[in-house]
C-alpha cells in the first residue's frame, strides 16, 4: 500500500508538470501572436476591414455646340461576403424581384461567393438608385453595394460613331495589364479611340464594416474623373442625317474643309446606343450582331465601295497635271465609248463636249479618252510605268490607305497595283483592260470618309486636313499636330478651279446634280452611279458649299439607290441646307427621301 501511494504521488507530480508545461507553451504562443507576429493581427483586422474600389465617372462627350452626346449616370454593383450572411437566412425571392435576377442566376452567384469565403464577390450589376434603396431597406448582413457609372445618350444617335463601353474580356486582360476583372473599357467608336482620356483613375477605400458611432473609412486613393471631350460632330445635323438614311443601307460623312473636322458620320442602318448599356447589353448586342443588314458595321469608315463617277474628278486632275488634258479638249460621246470590242455605255447628252460640261453631265466617254491618254503618255517608257505614276497620284488624294484619322478601325480602301494586274492578266494588259478605272469602277474601292475627303480636297483647291472626330480635350491646349498639317496632292493647285467650275455647273446650270441647287449658296457637286453586279446600282454624290470659302463638304452613299440624282443627291442637299441656313424649307423633298423604298432583298428583311 505504501508503494502504491508513492507511485501515485509521483504520477501526480508528473501530470502537474506536464499541465504546467502545456499551459506555459500556450501562454508563450499567445504572447508571440499578439506581440510579435503581425500576420494574425492582419487576419483579425480583415474580419472587420475591407478594401473597396472606387470607380471614377467616365468623361462626358459634347458636340461642337456644347450639347451632351454622352453622359454618365450612377448605378451600383451588388456584392456579397458569404461568411457574413445571416445564419437564419433571408428573403431570397424578394432580393431577386428587386434586382431582376432569376433564382438560378442568384444561386450561381452564391456558389461563387461561398467558394471565396470572406472576399467580396459580385452578385449582379447595373442596379438603379431606386433598386439600391429597396435593398438597403432589407438590410441583409453580408450584402453591400459599390457605386459605378454607366453611359446614357440623350439624343440616341451615333451608335457607331460614339461606340460603347463593355466589361473587359479575358483577351483584353492579357493585352491591357492595367485593367482588372470587373473593369470597363471603350470597345468601339469615340469611347475606344479616346479610352485613355475618358476612363479616369480608380480610387481605393479601406472600409470598417462594423464601425460604431459613425464611419471610420480611410480613403487610400481618390478616384479621378475621366476628362471630357468636345466632338466635332453637330448633334442636330447628325440626327437629321440618320433620319434621312433610315430604311437605307449606306453612309453619310460631312467635313468642314477648313479644319478637317467631321460634322456628320452616319452609318445606316444604325442602332440606339442606349441598348448597349446595362443588364441587357449582351442580349441586345447579339440581336444587332445577327441582323443581316449589319448595323454594328460602321460603313462610314470601314466599307469598301466603288466611287463611281465621283472619281472622274481625280482622273481629270491627273490628266491636266500630266499635260494630256486641257479645257480646250473636246471628245465625242454617242451613248458611250467604243473601241474595238470594248464598250462603255453612257446616258444621252449633247456631243461633242469639253471638260466642264463633261463633269457637269458625268460623261463616261469623255473620261475614257482622258484615262487612255494618261496611260498611253509617251513620256513614260511603258504603259505600266505610266500606270504606276497614275496610282501615285491617286494615293496622294488619300485613297488606298488609311487617312490617319482619330477614329479606330478606319478602312484603307483599295487601289490596285501593277502587280495585281500582272497576276490577273498574266502580264498582258493595257489601258483598255483596266478602262473601268476611268469611271471609278473595276477593282477600285474607297470608304465614304475618303470620298468626303475628296470633296474637301477639291473645295480647298488641292489640299486636305486629316479628318478627325474630336475638337478639344479637357485640360489640353491642342490636339495631335498631325491634324493641323495641310496634305497636298501631287496635282498643282492651279488646276482645281476647272473641276470646281464643272461641279458648279453640274448643280446650277445643266448637270446631273440640279436637285442639289440652293439659292445664293453656290453649291458644287458631282454625282456618281456605281455599277453593282449583285443588284441595283449604288447611288453616290459628293458636294461642297459655298463655292468660295466652303463651310461643308459631304459624301453620301446609298447602296442599291440607283442613279446618284435619285437617292444620294437629295440627302446631301437637305443636310447642306440645314447646316448652312439653320433650317429646311423643302418639306416635300424630306418626305420624298424618307418615303423612298429601296429593295434590299439581299439583306433579308
Amino acid at each position: 500500500m505504501i508503494i502504491d501511494n508513492e507511485q501515485r504521488s509521483v504520477r501526480t507530480v508528473v501530470l502537474r508538470a506536464v499541465v504546467l508545461v502545456i499551459f506555459g507553451a500556450i501562454v508563450l504562443r499567445l504572447g508571440y501572436i499578439q506581440l510579435l507576429d503581425g500576420r494574425y493581427d492582419e487576419l483579425a483586422r480583415n474580419n472587420f476591414l475591407r478594401y473597396e474600389v472606387k470607380y471614377p465617372p467616365r468623361g462626358e462627350v459634347f458636340d461642337r455646340n456644347g450639347e451632351y452626346l454622352v453622359q454618365s449616370k450612377e448605378c451600383y454593383d451588388l456584392m456579397v461576403v458569404y461568411r457574413d450572411l445571416p445564419k437564419t437566412g433571408f428573403d431570397t425571392a424578394r432580393l431577386c424581384r428587386i434586382t431582376g435576377m432569376t433564382q438560378r442566376k442568384f444561386e450561381t452567384a452564391m456558389r461563387n461567393a461561398r467558394a471565396r469565403g470572406r472576399v467580396g464577390t459580385q452578385v449582379t450589376k447595373f442596379l438603379t438608385s431606386e433598386e439600391k434603396l429597396r435593398l438597403d431597406e432589407m438590410n441583409i448582413a453580408g450584402f453591400y453595394t459599390v457605386p459605378r457609372t454607366v453611359r446614357q445618350y440623350p439624343r440616341k444617335i451615333g451608335g457607331n460613331l460614339l461606340g460603347s463601353v463593355g466589361e473587359v474580356s479575358p483577351d483584353m486582360l492579357r493585352r491591357y495589364p492595367e485593367y482588372n476583372v470587373g473593369d470597363y473599357i471603350g470597345t468601339e467608336g469615340v469611347e475606344a479611340a479616346y479610352e485613355p482620356v475618358l476612363r479616369g483613375e480608380k480610387g481605393l477605400i479601406l472600409r470598417d464594416i462594423y464601425a460604431r458611432g459613425g464611419s471610420r473609412d480611410s480613403v487610400l486613393k481618390n478616384a479621378v474623373r475621366g476628362k471630357s471631350i468636345v466632338c466635332t460632330i453637330d448633334a442636330r445635323l447628325q440626327q437629321f442625317a440618320e433620319e434621312l438614311m433610315a430604311g437605307k443601307v449606306g453612309a453619310v460623312v460631312a467635313i468642314e474643309p477648313a479644319t478637317g473636322e467631321i460634322l456628320v458620320m452616319a452609318s445606316s442602318p444604325t442602332f440606339d446606343p442606349d441598348e448597349l448599356v446595362g443588364r441587357e447589353r449582351g442580349n441586345n448586342y447579339m440581336k444587332e450582331l445577327n441582323n443581316k443588314r449589319h448595323p454594328l458595321f460602321n460603313r462610314s469608315v470601314k466599307a469598301k465601295y466603288p466611287p463611281g463617277s465621283t472619281f472622274k474628278l481625280v482622273n481629270g486632275l491627273i490628266g491636266m497635271q500630266e499635260g494630256v488634258l486641257t479645257t480646250r479638249n473636246v471628245y465625242p460621246c454617242h451613248r458611250g465609248y467604243d473601241f474595238g470590242r470594248v464598250h462603255v455605255g453612257c446616258h444621252h447628252h449633247s456631243s461633242p463636249l469639253g471638260l466642264h460640261y463633261a463633269i457637269a453631265t458625268s460623261c463616261n466617254a469623255y473620261f475614257c479618252y482622258v484615262f487612255r491618254n494618261i496611260l498611253e503618255n509617251r513620256r513614260y517608257p511603258s504603259l505600266k510605268d505610266a500606270y504606276d505614276e497614275w496610282r501615285e497620284y491617286v494615293l496622294s488624294f488619300g485613297f488606298g490607305d488609311k487617312l490617319g484619322s482619330d477614329f479606330l478601325g478606319e478602312g484603307t480602301g483599295y487601289v490596285p497595283t501593277r502587280e495585281f494586274y500582272d497576276k490577273r492578266y498574266r502580264r498582258s494588259w493595257n489601258a483598255l483592260t483596266v478602262l473601268s478605272l476611268s469611271i471609278g469602277q473595276g477593282e477600285l474601292g474607297c470608304t465614304p470618309l475618303q470620298m468626303a475627303n475628296l470633296a474637301a480636297t477639291v473645295a480647298n483647291r488641292g489640299y486636305y486636313y486629316i479628318p478627325h472626330i474630336v475638337r478639344s480635350i479637357e485640360g489640353q491646349d491642342s490636339l495631335d499636330t498631325r491634324f493641323y498639317e495641310r496634305h497636298y496632292t501631287k496635282v498643282d493647285t492651279k488646276y482645281f478651279d476647272e473641276m470646281v467650275e464643272g461641279m458648279w455647273r453640274g448643280v446650277n446650270v445643266d448637270g446631273t446634280g440640279r436637285l442639289a441647287y440652293l439659292k445664293d449658296l453656290d453649291v458644287c457637286g458631282k454625282t456618281g452611279t456605281a455599277q453593282n453586279p449583285r443588284g441595283a446600282d449604288h447611288s453616290t454624290f459628293i458636294s461642297f458649299a459655298p463655292r468660295n470659302n466652303p463651310r461643308i463638304a459631304i459624301a453620301v452613299y446609298v447602296e442599291h439607290g440607283g442613279f446618284g440624282a435619285e437617292a444620294a443627291v437629295p440627302i446631301a442637299s437637305l443636310i447642306e441646307e440645314m447646316y448652312l441656313t439653320g433650317e429646311v424649307k423643302r418639306p416635300e423633298l424630306v418626305e420624298y427621301v424618307k418615303n423612298k423604298h429601296i429593295n434590299y432583298s439581299m439583306y433579308g428583311k
